[in-house]
């Protein structure tokens, strides 16, 4: 009971550190607390009926920024006020990006309405309970709730149900993943494709509808599925892993080649580091909070991570290439001694390691938990050795072959991987953050849709991969074009 009693503590404790929601105020008198933030709404109605949006819009950011420092008390006493308050705040949000005046007066009149209804005791104090984690089924309900907001044209209630869809995405996609790597590939560029086709002005109902249609379609056969085996459990890791190892093994290989020591250290600091935060962080979500709540947040994460990690991918991919050039690697090496390389490439190889290791192993942690009700535990433990022993032989084997190439062909193969991975991260990374309603999308139909390269169809995510090939070729041409006219130079 004693070690029980701890564990929980030191969860509660970790979850602190984790800025998912970290109000600054202490719970207090939660009714009191709306009261006082109240005040700020009123001026936000009373600004929007003298027609001065402007105000209005900073009055209601006056109370999001109280909301935020008061609403654990209220999530305390009961979830259906503190899920009805954020809904109707979030009506606000979206009214004020139409610009009308009208619609804004309306959802700042149903926030206040809600804001007085918790204020005067029309939500009883519910037992404090941690959510439970949507089954497939649960979720296609959701999908089904949300298909007759849409029929029903009702803009500001489907793209509501679409969002608890979405957050609620995080408690499924390990049963969906560990099936079909497809189905869970169009899952997540379909739950951002609907979510566009509402947004749009006019919203593309029929479509949006449709989608849904397909999406309980082909998620339906996979809500059937009762129990695991050792390989689902096997190809979770490699298929995870994957992307994460490939970064890893092309910086391991850097620093073998170039006698930098030092480097292994950072790297497998890195490694570490990202494997022991992605662990706490996805028990903290299982345990402590449930999936649902930490959905938009996961997507974040994963977003932001995907974007930082993409950027310094596209360093170190036009570093390798760079040093393919036999004279100049000799001449780096005479420069900075076989000792080392430099402090700020020590610390950057380590970052770039533990960002491709936590964004991929926090899914892959919640992918395990989620799957651990429907599998044997020995055939999860042998799924987990198989996988680890495949990602193993898969390092051994690109370290192996990559230290026999020639120097050459080793700096341009390992930079080609690098780049490939600097694209793929960057869609991944886009796409997430897009999941998450931090950047818009623009559905375009001839777009393709290819898992391999993260290529989602829409304009936001495939503009900067085009961006990033684009600049690569010109960079590639002339580098090239100035190597000639070097070459020319010296013969005359």
């Amino acid at each position: 009971m004693g070690k029980n009693l701890l564990l929980k503590i030191t969860i509660l404790l970790l979850v602190m550190g984790f800025v998912v929601h970290n109000p600054v105020l202490a719970a207090g008198d939660s009714s009191q607390d709306i009261k006082k933030a109240e005040v700020s709404v009123d001026n936000a109605i009373q600004f929007t009926v003298n027609g001065n949006l402007a105000e209005a819009k900073s009055a209601f950011d006056q109370f999001n920024k109280t909301w935020i420092e008061i609403e654990v008390g209220v999530k305390e006493h009961s979830h259906t006020a503190y899920r009805d308050i954020e809904s109707n705040m979030g009506k606000v949000v979206y009214a004020f990006t139409l610009k009308k005046p009208d619609q804004v007066l309306q959802a700042l009149k149903e926030l206040k309405a809600v804001n007085e209804k918790y204020a005067n005791g029309g939500y009883p104090k519910e037992i404090e309970s941690n959510q439970a984690d949507l089954s497939l089924d649960d979720f296609i309900v959701l999908l089904q709730k949300a298909k007759k907001d849409v029929n029903d044209q009702n803009k500001t209630q489907a793209l509501q149900s679409m969002k608890k869809t979405s957050d609620n995405w995080l408690s499924v996609e390990g049963v969906v993943v560990a099936q079909s790597s497809k189905v869970y590939s169009d899952s997540e560029r379909d739950l951002v494709t609907i979510q566009a086709m509402l947004s749009a002005n006019p919203p593309n109902y029929v479509e949006a509808s449709k989608l849904i249609d397909k999406m309980i379609e082909y998620l339906t056969p996979l809500a059937t599925k009762s129990e695991y085996t050792y390989w689902d459990a096997a190809m979770i890791l490699v298929r995870e892993g994957l992307e994460a190892l490939l970064v890893v093994i092309a910086l391991l290989s850097f620093v073998k080649k170039s006698g930098a020591s030092k480097g292994k250290a950072w790297i497998m600091s890195g490694v570490l580091g990202g494997l022991v935060v992605s662990t706490i962080l996805a028990i903290i979500i299982k345990f402590v909070i449930s999936s649902g709540a930490f959905g938009n947040n996961n997507a974040l994460i994963a977003g932001w991570t995907g974007v930082f990690a993409a950027v310094m991918l596209l360093y170190m991919s036009y570093w390798l290439h760079s040093q393919s050039n036999v004279a100049d690697w000799n001449r780096y090496i005479r420069e900075k001694s076989q000792t080392a390389l430099s402090t700020g490439k020590l610390v950057s190889l380590g970052v770039l390691s533990f960002l491709a290791v936590f964004r991929e192993g926090t899914e892959t942690v919640l992918f395990y938990i989620g799957m651990a009700s429907q599998i044997k535990m020995q055939a999860l433990l042998i799924g987990f050795l198989i996988g680890a022993g495949l990602l193993l032989i898969i390092a051994f084997l690109m370290i192996y072959v990559g230290l026999k190439l020639p120097l050459r062909p080793f700096f341009m193969v390992s930079s080609f991987i690098v780049f490939y991975l600097c694209i793929k991260f960057a869609g991944m990374g886009i796409h997430s953050l897009q999941l998450a309603g931090i950047i818009p999308t623009t559905n375009v139909e001839r777009l393709p849709s290819m898992e391999f390269l993260a290529l989602y169809p829409s304009w936001e995510s495939t503009i900067p991969q085009l961006i990033l090939v684009i600049g690569v070729v010109v960079i590639f041409f002339a580098k090239k074009f100035y190597n000639k006219k070097v070459i020319v130079a010296k013969n005359n």
